[in-house]
């Protein structure tokens, strides 16, 4: 892997997570619900097709090993939330939730992929 693909990857990593805090909160402040719909499909839907969907795609996948997007918003999310004073003893919960989530997931994919 170049350097240029290996910064185009983390450059990929990071605008998904960067995306969801600068403007899914927004778009459900203006539009409510609604917005939180619009969001989902437009914010993961650009970012899908600019990481994964087009031909010279932002993240270089150098093997079989599939990573989901939501790792990058996960951790990404999860550390703008600890650097902006949230704790995290009231995170475990839901970081053990999503871990449960995604082995099961996994174990689901692996069935048939």
């Amino acid at each position: 892997m170049s350097i240029g693909i290996a910064l185009a990857t983390i450059a990929g990593g990071f605008l998904f997570p960067f995306a969801i805090r600068m403007m899914w909160g927004k778009m459900v402040d203006e539009w409510g619900a609604i917005g939180g719909w619009m969001a989902a499909a437009f914010i993961v839907g650009t970012v899908w097709t600019i990481n994964h969907g087009i031909p010279k795609s932002m993240i270089y996948q150098s093997g079989t090993v599939w990573v989901d997007m939501a790792v990058a918003a996960g951790i990404g999310v999860f550390t703008a939330s600890l650097l902006t004073g949230g704790k995290f003893s009231k995170s475990i919960v839901n970081l053990a939730a999503a871990v449960v989530g995604g082995v099961i997931g996994g174990f689901l994919l692996s069935l048939f992929l």
